[in-house]
């Protein structure tokens, strides 16, 4: 899993595919008002990947108000980028648990934010309505207690088109904007 960190083409697909969903949000207009919007990027430094350095995001013309689109790159707002989260996580349940202190300490990720990572993921994530009306799209189901060791395996993502696809499966929850527009 840690070729996949460093792999430079995993970084720039990512990267296009969050453009792509930042052009779709620019053109669809303010989820709120319908009217324009206007380019409110924002600059950001995930920890572990340091070729991305902006959030996409827009503000509408009209109201005012934030439309920032779901991302691949970014799980909500850690500072550690998506694809460090989850792979480490995912390491914490796997059978290579050891592999993780290596990667951890070539990181900087304290053991406390793995383990605050790991109780996200068994008490937080497990409890959206995004995971609960997600899962059934899963058989055999995911075991939650392995989470997020099984949608790992789910989607395969110790490969590079595995990890994008369940960076995309995950998208919806990086921004609160997704909860307001799939309820219109």
């Amino acid at each position: 899993m840690d070729k996949l960190l460093k792999d430079a083409e995993l970084i720039k697909l990512l990267d296009k595919v969050d453009t792509e969903l930042a052009g779709e949000r620019y053109a669809k207009g303010c989820a709120y008002c319908f009217n324009k919007l206007h380019v409110g990027d924002y600059p950001r430094k995930p920890r572990g990947v340091e070729a991305w350095d902006k959030r996409y995001s827009f503000t509408c013309s009209k109201c005012r108000k934030r439309n920032t689109p779901p991302s691949v790159r970014y799980l909500g707002r850690r500072v550690y980028a998506g694809v460090v989260v989850i792979l480490l996580s995912a390491m914490m349940h796997g059978p290579n648990t050891k592999g993780i202190g290596v990667l951890r300490d070539a990181l900087g990720v304290d053991l406390r934010t793995l383990k605050r990572w790991r109780r996200w993921w068994l008490e937080v994530f497990v409890n959206t309505p995004f995971w609960k009306a997600g899962r059934g799209q899963f058989m055999p189901v995911v075991d939650e207690l392995l989470m997020p060791h099984g949608l790992v395996g789910k989607f395969v993502a110790d490969s590079r088109e595995g990890l994008i696809k369940l960076m995309f499966f995950l998208a919806p929850i990086t921004t609160l904007l997704t909860e307001r527009t799939d309820a219109m």
